[in-house]
């Protein structure tokens, strides 16, 4: 018998007791490059396009936050581990151009993102295209949600704030009437005056619910004439849309004069800034304004539900027992954990266009905001919280319920 065919015979044995035998041979390879090779396809993609660099990247960081906790909750979709993809958008709207693109590339299957309505703006053609689910974290701007079908949002445009501002005057009072002191030339002061105007028109009935509308220059050394317009107005209430600064000179030049009047203010008024420029010059007596989350958050609360708990719980061991949650670490996590479950309820390997169809499906998520759908262009419907101050501290004054 030749060499070769007498190789061929030992190759052929050697073979038979391998499959006989060597099971455990076969096992070590299967998961050495089989199981391995499977593992690395069971993930799920979630894009993060936030300034992590650049002026935005400090008010970027609360958005990441709430992120990273409820990622670090829930790293898994229906056995398969969430892979966070992080894209710098370097707080520049022509490298959120480039950094959108880029992170496309890694074919996420939802984007959550970013801090600033510009980048988000910028993004939405290319996400669009890709056909990607996009979910804004505090984006105000209309423009983000109205300008791509594949944007949605957690927090309250612009304009809606107005609008609670008006349900929370028109059911709180018999009177449902107010003023409004606005600064000239300011579009978007302009929208959240207009939605304020109309609901408290049409819940009163009343085409004159609006008693006094005044206008200041940004800047001003004195409010003195338009104040002293509102106080002879007799209203109660008054809507007061503008940039910081001006709304605190208002405010302590109001209280100087003895005005008694509530301004009301959009969720600006929450910010740490807001409350140290203030100092004592604002309270319970004098303020509200909207906030995105209730205030009196409390762990030990019977009332909250099973998210905002498990929140809760992840935001004191992160940050420490007696830490106060910023309300854009709780935007940040409720978009994580709409995007996780509506790639859930997709099925296996959805598209985007399924995920979409989730998001536009009037389906209602637990988020630690409140119970949270989608409208028809992607806005949120929500609980929303209107709060004020105490000794310093925010204090919740009033929660309006959506029609879910």
């Amino acid at each position: 018998m030749k060499k070769p065919k007498l190789l061929a015979i030992a190759i052929t044995i050697s073979l038979i007791v391998v499959m006989l035998t060597g099971c455990t041979t076969y096992q070590n390879f299967k998961a050495a490059f089989i199981e391995k090779d499977t593992a690395k396809k069971a993930t799920i993609t979630i894009g993060v396009f936030e300034p992590v660099t650049g002026a935005d990247s400090k008010a970027a960081e609360a958005e990441i936050r709430g992120i990273q906790l409820a990622h670090k909750a829930y790293p898994n979709i229906n056995g398969k581990i969430v892979d966070l993809v992080y894209s710098d958008n370097s707080s520049d709207m022509y490298a959120a151009e480039t950094g959108i693109k880029n992170l496309i590339s890694y074919k996420p299957s939802v984007i959550l993102g970013s801090y600033g309505s510009v980048y988000s703006m910028v993004a939405g053609e290319y996400v669009e295209d890709a056909q990607i689910p996009s979910i804004a974290i505090t984006n105000a701007n209309p423009l983000v949600t109205r300008t791509c079908d594949y944007y949605y949002r957690v927090c309250y445009a612009d304009a809606n704030q107005g609008d609670l501002l008006g349900q929370y005057v028109s059911k709180t009072t018999k009177k449902k009437e107010a003023g409004v002191l606005i600064p000239k030339g300011n579009d978007v002061a302009l929208a959240r005056a207009s939605f304020f105007t109309d609901r408290l028109e049409a819940e009163s009935g009343d085409s004159d619910a609006i008693k006094v509308y005044e206008q200041y220059e940004s800047g001003a050394e004195s409010y003195g004439e338009q104040l002293d317009a509102i106080k002879e107005s007799g209203v109660k209430y008054v809507f007061l849309p503008g940039d910081i600064t001006d709304v605190v000179q208002i405010i302590k030049e109001a209280r100087k004069m003895g005005l008694d009047v509530t301004f009301l203010g959009c969720n600006e008024w929450s910010t740490e800034d807001f409350r140290k420029q203030l100092g004592g010059a604002g309270n319970d007596k004098n303020i509200a304004y909207v906030t995105y989350i209730d205030p009196n958050l409390d762990a030990n609360s019977a009332e909250i539900n099973k998210e905002t708990q498990k929140f809760l719980d992840a935001y004191h061991e992160k940050y420490g027992a007696d830490a106060v949650p910023d309300e854009n670490v709780a935007l940040g996590y409720d978009a994580y954990i709409i995007a996780i479950n509506a790639v859930a309820e997709a099925g296996d390997d959805p598209t985007g266009e399924q995920i979409k169809t989730v998001l536009d499906g009037q389906k209602t998520f637990e988020g630690v905001s409140g119970d949270i759908r989608f409208n028809s262009v992607g806005d949120p419907i929500k609980t929303a919280y209107i709060s004020t101050l105490s000794d310093g501290d925010e204090i919740l004054l009033y929660t309006i319920e959506p029609s879910l």
